[in-house]
């Protein structure tokens, strides 16, 4: 596939649309798959499944034959000197813009980035944590620019949506995850789609070492 990486950065294989449970979120769902707008914003809380969107977004693009960029600003050692080339593809993905949100060099590359992909025709997504009007930006360009698209809240899961979207991730990874167990999961486990994931996966390799089903009685010595 033809996605540019930061060193050390892989796009998960599992982040797919269909591994995400859309709860109240078929609309962004719409606007990241089908929107031809040049650039769309969209925040969340921690866990909310961000990151999973845009690596989505990226797989799917550069299985077209799309150039896709992917840049997750969480990770340590990036500079804003990797954004000076990125309006040469079709597609470039920022996560998590709040961790350079008050850096002036790292404010100024992306206001330039966004102009220069605006000119091209290509597409910019940018995921945070917060609204584009309560990051603390220091330049106010950059404020106007990132609210000028599609500006989208990340909804988190209803209860009653969270189960099946533990059930949906597992059948993704070939578990079998019964109501019940699943129902237990969320009256024991950490609530956050995040923590219930993780705990997911380890389940899964659990269950394959021991070679036993997920069952009340096995789930609860992880539990």
């Amino acid at each position: 596939m033809n996605v540019q990486l930061p060193l050390g950065v892989q796009l998960r294989d599992s982040a797919s649309f269909a591994s995400f449970y859309p709860g109240q979120n078929q609309h962004l769902l719409g606007a990241l798959k089908e929107s031809r707008e040049t650039s769309v914003y969209f925040w969340g809380a921690a866990g909310t499944g961000k990151s999973h969107l845009l690596q989505a977004l990226c797989h799917e693009k550069a299985e077209e034959g799309r150039r896709v960029a992917y840049l997750p600003l969480a990770e340590p050692g990036l500079m804003p000197a990797m954004l000076e080339d990125m309006d040469q593809f079709d597609l470039v993905c920022v996560d998590d813009v709040q961790h350079v949100a008050g850096k002036e060099d790292w404010e100024v590359a992306l206001f330039h980035l966004y102009n220069r992909i605006q000119a091209q025709a290509a597409r910019l997504v940018i995921s945070a944590d917060q609204a584009p009007s309560s990051l603390a930006l220091g330049l106010p360009d950059l404020a106007s620019r990132l609210s000028w698209g599609l500006v989208f809240q990340l909804q988190e899961l209803a209860d009653e949506d969270k189960q099946a979207a533990l059930q949906l991730r597992a059948q993704a990874r070939g578990l079998a995850l019964s109501d019940d167990v699943a129902a237990y999961l969320l009256r024991r486990a950490p609530r956050n789609m995040k923590s219930l994931f993780a705990l997911l996966d380890k389940l899964d390799e659990a269950s394959l070492a021991a070679q036993r089903k997920l069952t009340i009685p096995f789930v609860r010595e992880f539990v």
